[in-house]
């Protein structure tokens, strides 16, 4: 199957209505891509500029009325939860979008397909064109139903940064291993008790972190992982 009919059946999975091809084309289209083969501008980059602006703006919209009784401050830390780095790239795992994009040969070879900033920013693109497509409230509609699982973390107030799925998802697209976490401490009495958790790939350590229960452990020491493995 060639790249246009994988696209095809992506937009087709996705449920997006798709008419200007070449703008969704230009969406998934890198800029090593570009640059490799002499595309000048027709890149991703200004379609994610738009679409970073537009999810902010439906996020907001959707925070505002759906949390009526929240201050501006609780809003705006949990809108940059919803539209941050880690947000997207999960939506993206989610999508399998990694096998979409189109990458310059350098970037192939250094797993541009699974890196998280890059990740991120294409689905930003693609919100860029969902909206010059259909217009705001059409792009509202499919941000929120692609945020679903997202959303509903948050409204069964558990939203939080899961960095031990964002570490799997990536750890298995980049390096086709599994994170292993172990506990390698504890201290205090048991009422009150600190866990030290490791995680490792492919035997190696990769992050530490320290919590109340070995599950919040375990979760430090993924974030420690996911921000040393993905700067």
């Amino acid at each position: 199957m060639n790249w246009l009919e994988k696209k095809n059946n992506f937009f087709k999975k996705m449920g997006w209505e798709v008419k200007n091809n070449s703008l969704f084309e230009q969406a998934l289209t890198h800029t090593s891509y570009a640059h490799e083969k002499g595309y000048n501008h027709y890149h991703n980059e200004r379609l994610e500029f738009l679409g970073d602006a537009v999810l902010e703006l439906i996020i907001s919209d959707y925070l505002y009325y759906t949390f009526p009784e929240i201050p501006e401050g609780k809003l705006t830390r949990l809108r940059a939860d919803l539209v941050c780095e880690a947000s997207l790239a999960r939506l993206a795992f989610d999508m399998n979008l990694g096998e979409y994009i189109r990458l310059g040969k350098g970037e192939i070879v250094g797993g541009g397909s699974s890196r998280p900033a890059l990740l991120a920013d294409t689905v930003e693109a693609l919100i860029g064109a969902l909206y010059l497509e259909h217009g705001l409230e059409q792009c509202r509609l499919y941000v929120l139903d692609l945020y679903q699982p997202i959303l509903h973390d948050l409204l069964e107030g558990v939203l939080y940064r899961d960095f031990k799925t964002l570490l799997q998802e990536f750890a298995q697209a980049r390096f086709t291993v599994t994170p292993i976490y172990r506990i390698i401490a504890e201290s205090g009495p048991d009422h009150d008790k600190v866990f030290d958790a490791e995680v490792t790939l492919d035997n190696k350590a990769v992050g530490r972190g320290r919590g109340r229960t070995k599950k919040e452990a375990e979760q430090e020491a993924a974030k420690e992982a996911w921000n040393k493995l993905t700067p």
